[in-house]
Formats: structure tokens, C-alpha cells, sequence
């Protein structure tokens, strides 16, 4: 059985996965974004399964879509991916099916993004619509700083900064909550907390273990069901009228999480690959 690890720079959550699989036996290839080359019209020697780590959401993309497309199991597939790597498209499918999430609308001029803005009244978060790591979010508190936001990105004038993802600010208790979800089962989960209204490890804030409530549990699982499921982290804020989901990620980091929580997450991911891949496991 052939195993593959789509990835480029190797972070350690990349090392934990290669660990453990070395210590269950199995083999696996690493497969580096960028030195890859697909010739589209000719099908390369098959991958049982493959698992995707790429640090870039377009590589990424569209690596699972070729895949997918010649018949390739993957962790996640490219509709997860399509689906997660961009907030409108997470928004819209969390509305869908029903799971509850903070109220968002979406504007594609900075005229109608300042009256989407106050329509939801301050402060409100301004996001784009792909991005990761708590990078270009902005948290708008009155008239004056909306236009001059709204200013900026439209004389910037990439398409990054060309549609307008507004959302209501939660007031959060100086946290979230970060859920992690393998296959049907919300494994784990920990508390986010920083003095900042951004609450991202990446950024800064601190992880502590948070008990997986049947709330947390419920949610987690419906969004990630949601999105078309596999393994993803989904991002919780306690909301005044209740819990909500705000984001959910596909290819999800988990190097503070690990002790925290006292799961084996790289495990439980390789579990998940092996069962994709029809894979019997090794015992470690």
C-alpha cells in the first residue's frame, strides 16, 4: 500500500505525522509541493491514499482536485478544501445545514461594504475571504476607521482585498474554543485565550485544555459535516445568545494541542488516512 504526505516546508506538526508512522511500521512518501509536476493527461503510478499538508491553500487546491479527479483518496478532498479554504464558501455551507454562526454579510464594492458595516452597527470584523493565522483581520469601531479600512484595501486592488467579508464582532470572554474533529468524532478541544480580540496560537494566544462538552461535541461535529467532514478544526465563540461556529479549518495545526489535551492527534489522523486508504493498521 502506498501512502502519501502532500506537504512542503516541514513543520512540526509534519514531523509528529512522519513519526508516527514510522512507529506504527508503515511507509509513506513525501511528496513536495514544489517540485511537483502533473501532466494532466497522464495518470501517474497510484497513491492508496494520500494526505495533504500543504502550507498554500491554492497548491493545495488544486493538487486534491487532480488527484481526486484521477481517483485518489485524500485527507481532505478537494470539495473540503474548496469549501474551508474560503470564509464565504464555510459560511455559506455552516448556513445551509443549519449550524449556528455569526451573522455575516458580504459586499463587493466599499460603498455597499460601509453600509453592510452599519447595518450590523459597531465594532464589526472585517475579514478576507482566504486567509489563515488571524493575518488581515481587522476589527472596525466606528464610521471614521471603516472608510479609511475600506480606503486602503480598495486602492490596494488585489482580489484578495476586492470582496468585503463582514462579520459581527462577538465579544468573546478573552477566548475561543478550537474543536478538533477526525472522521464522526470531536476527539478533543482547547480553549484559545489571549488579553487580544485575536486569539490565534499563531498570534500569540495561549491553548488550554477545554472539556468536549455535548454542546462543543454537537457543533463540532454538524460543521464539520457541514463542509463535507474529515479531519478539520473547527473554531467556536461563545456567543451571548449561545455557542458559534465561526471558522473551520481543513488542514489543520495541532502542535500546542497535543499536550494540552493528552490525545495523540497525529495518531488519531493516521488512524482516519489508514481507514480512508482501506488500510490495515499496524499495531505501534
Amino acid at each position: 500500500m502506498r501512502i502519501g504526505v502532500l506537504c512542503s516546508r516541514i513543520r512540526a506538526e509534519e514531523k509528529l505525522l512522519f513519526e508516527s508512522f514510522v512507529r506504527r511500521g508503515l511507509e509513506f512518501e513525501k511528496i513536495d509541493d514544489r517540485e511537483l509536476v502533473f501532466d494532466l493527461a497522464t495518470e501517474p503510478a497510484r497513491f492508496d491514499v494520500v494526505l495533504e499538508r500543504c502550507l498554500h491553500h491554492s497548491r493545495a487546491l488544486y493538487a486534491l482536485r487532480i488527484l481526486n479527479q484521477w481517483g485518489v483518496p485524500t485527507v481532505n478532498t478537494y470539495e473540503v478544501a474548496l469549501t474551508c479554504g474560503d470564509k464565504i464558501n464555510t459560511t455559506t455551507a455552516l448556513i445551509a445545514a443549519g449550524v449556528p454562526s455569526p451573522r455575516t454579510l458580504i459586499a463587493f464594492t466599499p460603498e455597499s461594504a460601509l453600509e453592510a458595516i452599519e447595518t450590523l452597527g459597531y465594532p464589526v470584523v472585517l475579514k478576507p475571504a482566504v486567509g489563515s493565522w488571524g493575518r488581515l483581520l481587522a476589527k472596525i469601531s466606528d464610521r471614521d476607521a471603516a472608510e479609511a479600512l475600506l480606503e486602503h484595501k480598495d486602492t490596494l486592488g488585489s482580489y484578495q482585498h476586492a470582496i468585503f467579508y463582514v462579520q459581527e464582532y462577538v465579544d468573546k470572554p478573552s477566548r475561543d474554543i478550537r474543536s478538533f474533529v477526525v472522521g464522526d468524532e470531536t476527539i478533543c478541544a482547547i480553549y484559545r485565550e489571549s488579553s487580544h480580540w485575536i486569539t490565534n496560537t499563531a498570534r500569540g494566544g495561549q491553548a488550554r485544555n477545554c472539556p468536549v462538552t455535548p454542546e462543543i461535541d454537537r457543533l463540532s461535529r454538524a460543521a464539520a459535516k457541514a463542509v463535507g467532514g474529515g479531519v478539520l478544526a473547527i473554531d467556536l465563540l461563545e456567543h451571548p445568545d449561545g455557542m458559534v461556529v465561526s471558522e473551520v479549518n481543513y488542514t489543520m495545526e495541532f502542535r500546542n494541542s497535543i499536550d494540552t489535551t493528552g490525545v495523540d492527534i497525529p495518531g488519531r489522523i493516521i488512524d482516519y488516512v489508514l481507514r480512508v486508504g482501506e488500510l490495515e493498521a499496524v499495531p505501534a
